[in-house]
C-alpha cells in the first residue's frame, strides 16, 4: 500500500498504483506523507507547498483514517515551518527540519525515561540544515548544510545603480538613527544585531545566540550602547513582525504573519505596553511609519498594492483612516517596504521592492502626489 498527497487530500493506492481512494480531506495543502515503520500511522506536512521556509506544520493520522491531530503542541514554533520528516529505521525517533535546524522527537521510551513528545534540537550555528535522512543502520544522520552569504548595498538614485554599503558586509534589515549618524543591522545569515557609525566605526554587537534578530516573531528592545535585550510585550502570544517606530519614539507599529489573511496591523505604546489595532487593517502586513508621524503604509495580503493610513483627519483628530491605495497590478508581488527618510524636509514617500514575472524592481509611492514611480 502506498500513500500520496494531492492538493488538500491524502490517498491510498496499491503498490502498482491501482485502486486509488481518498483517506481524508485536510484543512490545507498536504505534502510529504511518510509511513511509520510499524505501518500504523502516517505523518505529513500541512501548509504551503514549495519552500520549507514557508508556513507548514506536521500532522499525524492512523492508517485507518482516524485520530487526525497535529504532531507538535500549539505554539511550539510560531509561525510553524516544519517539514521533511523521516523516521529512524527502528522507529525510536522522528527527525524533521524547522527554521533551518534539524530536530529529533523520541517516539519510544529509553533507559533515560519515557518519550514525552518534546523535540530536541540537533543542529545550531550559522549554517542552515535541511532534508534529514537517517541511515539504515540508525547510526548516522545525513543532512544538507548551507551557509548563505549576502552583500549589503545601497541604491544610488542619481546614477540608478547599486553600490556597496558598509564595505559590502553580509547583512540585512538596515535601520538608521533619527539623526542619521548611526546604523543598526542584522548580520546574515546568523541574524545577530549590530550597530555602528555610517562608516562602520564604533561597531557594537547587541544580541547573542540563541536570540536571532527577525526569527523569533516577538518584539525585543535593547539599548544602543549594549545590554540584555528584553521582550517588549511577553504577555502577547500573537506573532509580531515588521516593527516600525513612531518618530517620537513612544509607539511601535507591527504586523502579523505575512501569509495570514486574518492578521492585522497593531500599535503598542512602549511605556504602557497597551496595544491597539489599526482600523480597517485586516489582511495587511509589513507596516511602516512615515518620518513625520502622519502616515502608516502597509501591504495587502491578497493583492498587489500599498495601503496608506492618515493619522491627521481634516478635523485635526488622531484617528487613523485609510486614504490611499496604490495598485500594482496582476502578477506582481510586493516583497518588502520601507519608509524613505530625508532629514530635511521629512519625506512623504515610501519605497518598496516588487517582483513581476520573476523580475525585481524598486518603486516609490508618493503620498503628496498620490503617484508611483520606478526607482
Amino acid at each position: 500500500m502506498i500513500v500520496y498527497a494531492h492538493e488538500r487530500d491524502l490517498f491510498f493506492a496499491n503498490r502498482d498504483g491501482s485502486q486509488p481512494h481518498k483517506l481524508i480531506a485536510l484543512p490545507d495543502q498536504a505534502n510529504e506523507p511518510v509511513w511509520s515503520p510499524d505501518g500504523k500511522a502516517i505523518r505529513f506536512r500541512v501548509g504551503s507547498a514549495g519552500s520549507p521556509s514557508r508556513p507548514g506544520a506536521l500532522w499525524e493520522i492512523s492508517a485507518d483514517g482516524t485520530n487526525l491531530h497535529a504532531l507538535l503542541p500549539p505554539g511550539w514554533r510560531n509561525p510553524p515551518q516544519e517539514c521533511c520528516g523521516k523516521w529512524s529505521a527502528d522507529g525510536r525517533y522522528f527527525i524533521f527540519q524547522s527554521h533551518g535546524n534539524i530536530w529529533a522527537r523520541a517516539e519510544k521510551a529509553s533507559w533515560f525515561g519515557k518519550a514525552n513528545g518534546q523535540p530536541v534540537q540537533l543542529t545550531s550555528g550559522p549554517m542552515s540544515f535541511s532534508t534529514p535522512v537517517p541511515s539504515k543502520d540508525g547510526k548516522k544522520l545525513f543532512v544538507v548544510g548551507a551557509l548563505a552569504r549576502g552583500e549589503l548595498t545601497r541604491y544610488d538614485m542619481k546614477h540608478a545603480q547599486f553600490l556597496p554599503f558598509l564595505s559590502g558586509i553580509s547583512a540585512e534589515s538596515v535601520s538608521f538613527s533619527k539623526d542619521g549618524e548611526w546604523v543598526a543591522y542584522s548580520s546574515y545569515p546568523d541574524a545577530t544585531l549590530w550597530r555602528s557609525k555610517l562608516d562602520g566605526s564604533e561597531r557594537i554587537q547587541l544580541s547573542y545566540s540563541p536570540l536571532r534578530a527577525g526569527s523569533n516573531a516577538k518584539l525585543y528592545i535593547v539599548s544602543a550602547d549594549g545590554g540584555s535585550p528584553r521582550e517588549l510585550i511577553p504577555e502577547d502570544t500573537s506573532p509580531q513582525f515588521d516593527d516600525s517606530w513612531s518618530p517620537d519614539g513612544t509607539r511601535i507599529v507591527f504586523g502579523g504573519v505575512p501569509s495570514d489573511p486574518n492578521s492585522s496591523i497593531r500599535i503598542v505604546d512602549v511605556r504602557t505596553k497597551q496595544i491597539s489595532k489599526l482600523p480597517d487593517s485586516k489582511g495587511l502586513f509589513a507596516p511602516c511609519w512615515s518620518p513625520d508621524g502622519r502616515y502608516i503604509a502597509a501591504m495587502p495580503f491578497a493583492s498587489g498594492g500599498l495601503r496608506i493610513f492618515d493619522f491627521a483627519s481634516q478635523s485635526g483628530t488622531r484617528s487613523p483612516r485609510s486614504v490611499w491605495h496604490f495598485p500594482i497590478g496582476r502578477r506582481t508581488a510586493i516583497t518588502s517596504t520601507s519608509c524613505m527618510k530625508r532629514i530635511s524636509p521629512p519625506s512623504c514617500e515610501y519605497a518598496f521592492t516588487t517582483t513581476k514575472w520573476g523580475a525585481w524592481q524598486i518603486l516609490r509611492a508618493s503620498v503628496k502626489l498620490a503617484s508611483m514611480v520606478v526607482g
